[in-house]
């Protein structure tokens, strides 16, 4: 049996908002258990995948809002790991 484990987090910069509770968001962690290595290593492609898709579109919304200035990309930092470990 395998298990992915998949963590995600961002945070803000506290140069960004006066607001303290938007600078560190409590991260996401995910286990899902797969039957095989294989199938375990192809979620986590896929899911890294996806995380790697979603950092980029968060990011050029912000260098959107950026052009009028309302926020700058450099102040968001996104985190993420994704493994599958042997149960």
């Amino acid at each position: 049996m395998w298990v992915l484990m998949y963590v995600f987090s961002y945070s803000v910069s506290p140069a960004a908002t006066n607001d303290r509770a938007e600078w560190r968001l409590l991260p996401t962690v995910v286990f899902q258990e797969f039957s095989n290595e294989e199938r375990c290593k192809a979620a986590k492609a896929t899911l890294e995948g996806s995380l790697k898709d979603a950092g980029t579109r968060l990011k050029s919304g912000l260098e959107d809002l950026k052009t009028i200035g309302k926020a700058d990309p450099a102040q968001i930092i996104i985190a993420y790991n994704v493994e599958c470990l042997l149960k």
